[in-house]
């Protein structure tokens, strides 16, 4: 782009004439939120705000400094303790964001002359990390494809390989075919890393995410990221894996060493959070009791759902516009419900991303589907 106020001008009318143009709205609870990712309903806790408050007043708003100088406290130390554990590895790091963890892991693993290889559609921190990792080699197999990455990885002579994928796709709602892609990987010699951070809290009987879900252990998923905006209701990320690798993760890692530490605060309350999950099982079951209503309703309606079997539950409606006039429909009717459009999902691929919560009633997701059929017809009747 030229740097000029009128290429600018021009790049802006461009995205708005094809309804691309993103908007800022406040927060409010005027309406209700079937948007954000609080998939256990943790976020507004009292306790798990309590445990931020708590620590706030004993150590201070922030971490002054990053990790290897003096910012790493007894919080964040106690916190990659109780994560590696709950995740069976021997060690676990913590970044101060979630796409700080991914750029920072792929970039400290990935040599030269090793293969990134990576599933088409994931998340853009995942595929920015292949980018930046500046190997002679970055590939994207087929969604979900796990004979088509068996394929990248065998035609891979010289040098490692690492083989990436999320474990639930943040857009679509569906799973990676982890012991297929576990197969691949170790066949060739290969790191299988998986980012979960929609599976995580989620998926599991304990809430181990997708490598309990498939009954996958540490061997078949040496490198687990995970993020604590979801299911865990706070802030930041980390990664797990035995010790070894998460050293020379935080000794390589950019993202981690030249940034301040995440506030003690956000730790406490995590630690507080990652308690609560595993206390409190009966949150993940009403979270999964409320994804079968909402898609036993809405395909009865013969609303336009993805094959999803998790929290996320996309409404497909192709037309960037389209979304965008259902998507205020719903505000009208008291529903906040984000239209989700390129170059985020493919081209024609726009939708309402409905995130399932179980803070959510069985009458709210009722009310949803209702006027989820109501908003699509008056749309479509103006149409």
């Amino acid at each position: 782009m030229r740097c000029s106020p009128e290429a600018i001008a021009g790049a802006l009318r461009d995205i708005d004439a094809r309804n691309l143009r993103r908007r800022r709205e406040i927060a409010d609870d005027s309406s209700l939120d079937f948007c954000s990712n609080d998939y256990l309903g943790l976020a507004r806790h009292p306790e798990v705000a309590g445990a931020m408050a708590e620590a706030a007043l004993r150590e201070g708003a922030g971490a002054r400094a990053s990790h290897l100088v003096s910012g790493h406290g007894r919080e964040h130390d106690a916190l990659e303790r109780e994560l590696a554990e709950f995740s069976g590895r021997e060690r676990a790091l913590v970044f101060s964001t979630g796409y700080m963890a991914n750029l920072g892991v792929i970039t400290a693993l990935a040599d030269r002359e090793d293969l990134v290889l990576e599933d088409r559609l994931n998340h853009a921190s995942l595929i920015d990390a292949g980018l930046l990792a500046r190997t002679r080699s970055f590939r994207r197999y087929r969604h979900r494809d796990a004979a088509d990455a068996a394929g990248h990885l065998a035609a891979h002579v010289a040098g490692g390989a690492l083989l990436v994928t999320d474990g639930v796709f943040s857009m679509d709602g569906d799973v990676a075919p982890l012991p297929e892609l576990a197969a691949a990987a170790c066949s060739r010699g290969a790191w299988l890393i998986v980012d979960d951070a929609h599976g995580l809290g989620v998926l599991g009987e304990r809430g181990g995410g997708c490598c309990e879900f498939f009954g996958l252990d540490a061997k078949a998923v040496p490198v687990l990221i995970g993020t604590f905006g979801k299911a865990l209701g706070s802030f930041g990320a980390f990664v797990a894996g035995d010790a070894d690798l998460i050293e020379l993760v935080m000794q390589r890692a950019r993202t981690y060493i030249y940034t301040t530490a995440m506030p003690p605060a956000v730790a406490a309350a995590t630690r507080h959070s990652l308690t609560l999950m595993q206390r409190e099982p009966w949150r993940r079951h009403k979270l999964h009791e409320l994804i079968a209503r909402f898609r036993e309703g809405a395909i009865r309606l013969g609303l336009p759902l993805a094959d999803s079997v998790t929290a996320i539950q996309p409404v497909l409606l192709g037309d960037s516009q389209r979304a965008l006039a259902v998507s205020a429909a719903l505000r009208e009717r008291g529903y906040r419900v984000t239209a989700i459009r390129p170059p985020t999902v493919p081209e024609n691929g726009a939708r309402l991303r409905v995130a399932l919560s179980a803070a959510h009633k069985e009458s709210d997701v009722d009310g949803l589907i209702d006027a989820l059929r109501e908003a699509i017809d008056e749309v479509s009747r103006r149409a």
